[in-house]
């Protein structure tokens, strides 16, 4: 697929690696659709993605709720005539254990609201996202891609019960939408990134963050760019289809 006019959707694309592979993207000609709950952030990645070189408009969107998205890609569809490809990338954390305990008593456990917050948002999130993109492709007759964020955490890390269900959840649905889209001419891949220097680490106290770097192979953290770079890949190569690509510096989990 040639990036150069194609319309792109991105969840979580106000901030973050979302604003990064929409950045990276616009700079190769693509037309931005840039989705998140945050009117201001989405404002300054649009800004950002013209000041590249591309298009972009914004759209405040729930993934979690139907109606929303069903609203959201029928009104990308609208205004740009297509959908050429979607990247799934809007993820929440909600970390702790399954469960703390001192001298015999269960002092914490992970609660309910903490799991589901973060499947709602990163795996039916994808879902409703995947689902609708797939159905304007279709309705418009228009070939297209899917990039579902992973994560190396989908092999089980610890204290990320939710996170880690969700990134599995997400990974299996790859090669199912491949398999069941290759007849519209509809691809499907993920990428699952490893740490990956953003906002959030650049918060972290230096000797943690030295720590975390310490079992790197690579020794250093990802860029937002580096993930970006993948994604670009995944759109221009027309063969590659349901499988993950593991950006992560050698890390495993």
């Amino acid at each position: 697929m040639k990036l150069q006019d194609s319309v792109i959707a991105i969840t979580g694309g106000g901030q973050g690696l979302g604003r990064a592979m929409a950045e990276y993207l616009a700079a190769k000609g693509a037309r931005l659709a840039l989705i998140d709950l945050i009117p201001e952030k989405l404002e300054e990645a649009a800004t950002a993605c013209k000041k590249a070189g591309g298009d972009a408009k914004t759209y405040v969107c729930n993934v979690a709720k139907e109606e929303d998205v069903e609203k959201t890609f029928a009104a990308i569809a609208g205004d740009f005539g297509q959908l050429n490809g979607l990247i799934n990338n809007a993820g929440i954390l909600r970390d702790g254990l399954l469960l703390k305990e001192k001298d015999g008593e269960i002092t914490k456990r992970m609660e309910l609201s903490q799991w589901q917050a973060v499947i709602d948002v990163n795996l039916t999130g994808v879902f409703l996202c995947g689902r609708e993109a797939a159905t304007q492709m279709i309705k418009n007759d228009s070939k297209g891609v899917i990039i579902n964020i992973a994560s190396i955490s989908r092999a089980g890390n610890m204290g990320q019960s939710n996170y880690s269900a969700a990134k599995a959840g997400v990974s299996a649905l790859v090669p199912v939408w491949a398999k069941e889209l290759a007849r519209y001419g509809i691809r499907c891949m993920g990428i699952a990134p490893g740490f990956i220097g953003t906002e959030m680490t650049e918060s972290m106290r230096p000797e943690v963050l030295e720590k975390l770097v310490s079992v790197i192979p690579l020794k250093r953290m990802g860029t937002p760019e580096e993930i970006a770079s993948a994604a670009a890949f995944i759109f221009e190569n027309d063969y590659l289809s349901g499988r993950i690509i593991e950006v992560d510096g050698a890390m495993r989990i």
